[in-house]
């Protein structure tokens, strides 16, 4: 099985500039050809189908011989499952209805002239991510559905499988006669260091980190290109005393069953000092019945010395991306909010009450993209339900906050029309 046809010559600079040059062409595009062209993406995995396991197993079997981490693994191992829903997205992805050039009002006008704005592409992407092969071609989806350019940026530890699905993506551009250079893949093991790909600012318009804190951190800190940072775990939850414990329970569990993905699994509890030690020896009884592994501050350890084991001050600010959940005791929501904002990722928090006020309280002051109120916050990439799927989730305030969507790959294009009068 061929699973590289990049040479050792292969220069990174320049598929930089093909990635440029062809998201120019790839903007002018019709929405129907762009949308052919990612139905085809499915079928070209489709048909790779085997090719793309087998080269999942090459990676698999080196990288367990390099003793990559066990979360790397998980996020790295494509099932057959996997792989077919990854299909599915790509297949619903092309179903979507085209966000380019969509028209929408604009907020003044000029005297003899009418003025409207349009979602135009971006330009050029950089994903850069650990592990999850399936991701780069979700990324490819999206990108090639918003009129982008896409340069994935994988880790080693997936080498053979990002080449191979890079080689059936790239084939079906080149099938429905889209710019084939739209997509490029720089091996990690050749080419550019990824300093080198985030500060090409002339031709990227966004790098998008995906993968541990560590690499997002390194993102940001490095590039000279726009970056919309990706966030998982360390979500926390408050539960109030007047919530429900089954609804508690649920949340936390609910929340790290989106795999292998953990983007927003609660790894936080925050507790009211009135809470009933009962309901939480009962929660805390059924989450190690389900694997989970418990820690709690110093005050809850020394009240539940057989429950819990002392976490330590950086744990707080750090996400396990495990079946770890630590509990924190406070006097009240106002002091939890506050622990909330200068602890959390920012990105999912949640609030189990059955009050109103608190649950008004908590949505406006907690500083976070998303809020959940009695509601799970698992991450989930193809909803059901809705019109959008979801390469993951932004913490930032920066380019767009939140989910991370089609309408998050584009940028808004003011058109001033005037009538011939002067």
């Amino acid at each position: 099985m061929e699973t590289n046809n990049y040479s050792p010559a292969f220069d990174p600079y320049s598929a930089v500039r093909s990635a440029y040059q062809a998201s120019v062409e790839l903007a002018t595009t019709k929405g129907i050809e762009r949308s052919r062209g990612v139905q085809a993406m499915a079928q070209a995995l489709q048909k790779a189908f085997d090719d793309i396991l087998e080269a999942n197993t090459l990676d698999l079997e080196a990288s367990r011989e390099m003793a990559v981490p066990d979360l790397l693994l998980e996020w790295l191992k494509l099932t057959p499952e996997r792989l077919q829903t990854t299909i599915q997205i790509l297949q619903r992805i092309g179903e979507l209805s085209d966000p380019i050039r969509r028209v929408m009002n604009a907020s003044y006008q000029l005297e003899h002239s009418q003025t409207y704005s349009q979602l135009m592409p971006l330009g050029v992407i950089a994903l850069i991510y650990e592990a999850f092969p399936d991701l780069g071609a979700i990324a490819a989806g999206l990108c090639l559905k918003t009129g982008n350019s896409l340069i994935l940026r994988g880790g080693s530890e997936a080498s053979h499988s990002n080449s191979v699905i890079a080689q059936a993506l790239k084939s079906a551009l080149d099938k429905t006669g889209l710019p084939v250079t739209s997509l490029e893949l720089l091996p990690s093991e050749q080419g550019a260091s990824i300093r080198d790909l985030i500060t090409q600012d002339k031709y990227i318009n966004l790098v998008i980190p995906y993968g541990r804190p560590n690499l997002v951190q390194q993102v940001v800190q490095q590039a000279t290109a726009p970056v919309l940072k990706s966030a998982m775990g360390n979500c926390y939850l408050y539960w109030s005393p007047n919530g429900s414990l089954e609804m508690a329970r649920w949340v936390i569990t609910d929340s790290h069953a989106s795999e292998p993905d953990p983007v927003n699994a609660i790894e936080k509890v925050i507790i009211h000092r009135d809470q009933k030690p009962s309901s939480l020896i009962m929660l805390w009884n059924s989450l190690k019945e389900k694997g989970f592994e418990l820690r709690g501050d110093p005050i809850l350890c020394s009240d539940f010395p057989d429950q819990l084991i002392t976490a330590k001050d950086a744990e707080w600010s750090q996400a396990y991306l495990k079946k770890i959940v630590a509990f924190k005791v406070v006097d009240s929501i106002k002091s939890g909010i506050s622990w909330i904002n200068h602890y959390s990722s920012g990105h999912a928090n949640c609030l189990v009450t059955e009050s109103y006020q608190e649950s008004r309280q908590f949505a406006l002051g907690v500083d976070s993209s998303t809020i959940y109120i009695n509601s799970s916050p698992r991450f989930e990439r193809n909803p059901q339900r809705g019109d959008a799927v979801f390469l993951g989730m932004s913490n930032q305030k920066g380019h767009r906050r939140g989910l991370i969507s089609l309408e998050t790959l584009t940028t808004v294009k003011q058109i001033v029309q005037g009538n011939g009068q002067f």
